[in-house]
């Protein structure tokens, strides 16, 4: 075979093809889905969606004056402190090797040096929750290292896209919700916006600190959190689905039923914020109004007769009354 021909015999296919699956298509039927529903009284809110991380709004490492030996830890993580409580007891190099050197002179000879050679506190400067508390006694530190470290209180630091970032307020209100607990809300206000910018995969976003009104005691510094802003918030507003409003150039309308006719009549609403869900209807429709839904459902042919592509191999058919080969 020519490679003409060749080509010719696969242009034929392909136009095949798609005349068969054109008529398939042809084929298919639809029906409309009506659905009747009335505004419902309820409440909206327009909000702004964000992810965010939760962290101590002042990490406090509290770390040893001089180089040393831990003797003990008086805290466990979790655990409130107030300003001024001894958090551990440590020694200093020297104390640490006079002591290891009387213990082998005998109980009264250690006793008379830990009398003498008093251990260093180390206090806490702030009120605050205890978060890090690693450190075993008899662990050796220096003055870079943090013995225990604590947290006045614990945020959500949220990331804020530069395009909403206007519509957030100090003050505030939001509602957070922990990715490892989804079914619990927290109520949240913006304790801080900062005004600097950051860029995060080709993104500027702005950071913003939310305090929540009571943190739970499953707050744990990194967990991920989503976050919503309240930009506006309506009870008892008249709402109706997002996909019972029509729109037709600049006008918003809905589909009502009329008493005694099938056919729908054509009523504009004047909409006020979403949800995404529904809308607030500010005009044009009551709670007594029966909103008309109509959907289109695809339906196959029931007779099973869905078209064969001419160009596809055929099976052959059987034969009544023959047997053998033919």
């Amino acid at each position: 075979m020519s490679k003409k021909k060749f080509f010719i015999f696969i242009l034929l296919i392909s136009i095949g093809t798609a005349v068969w699956f054109i008529k398939f298509k042809q084929k298919t039927t639809s029906e409309d889905l009506v659905k009747e529903i009335n505004p419902t009284i309820g409440s909206i809110r327009n909000a702004i969606s964000t992810t965010g991380t939760v962290l101590p709004k002042n990490r406090l490492e509290i770390k040893p004056p001089v180089n040393g030996r831990v003797e003990s830890i008086l805290v466990k993580e979790g655990e409130i402190v107030k300003t001024g409580q001894i958090l551990a007891w440590m020694s200093s190099t020297e104390r640490a090797a006079l002591l290891d050197a009387a213990r082998g002179q005998g109980e009264e000879a250690l006793k008379y040096w830990q009398d003498a050679y008093k251990p260093i506190p180390l206090l806490t400067p702030i009120d605050g929750e205890v978060i890090v508390a690693t450190t075993q006694p008899g662990q050796t530190v220096t003055t870079s290292d943090s013995v225990v470290v604590l947290s006045d209180r614990l945020i959500v630091r949220a990331q804020v896209d530069e395009t909403d970032i206007g519509k957030v307020k100090q003050g505030q209100k939001a509602v957070i919700s922990l990715d490892a607990y989804p079914d619990t809300k927290i109520n949240a206000s913006v304790d801080h916006i900062y005004y600097e910018s950051e860029t995060v995969n080709n993104v500027t976003i702005y950071k913003v600190d939310l305090v929540s009104e009571s943190a739970p005691k499953f707050f744990r510094s990194g967990m991920n959190a989503t976050v919503d802003f309240m930009v506006l918030s309506i009870e008892n507003a008249l709402l109706i689905p997002v996909v019972a409003v029509h729109k037709d150039k600049n006008e918003n309308y809905v589909l009502l039923k009329q008493a005694g006719s099938i056919n729908p009549v054509k009523r504009v609403v004047e909409l006020g914020i979403t949800d995404d869900k529904n809308y607030e209807v500010i005009s044009g429709v009551t709670a007594n109004d029966t909103i008309i839904i109509t959907t289109k459902k695809y339906v196959f042919p029931s007779n099973g007769n869905t078209g064969s592509n001419p160009f596809l191999p055929k099976m052959p058919s059987s034969r009544k009354g023959q047997s053998g080969p033919p």
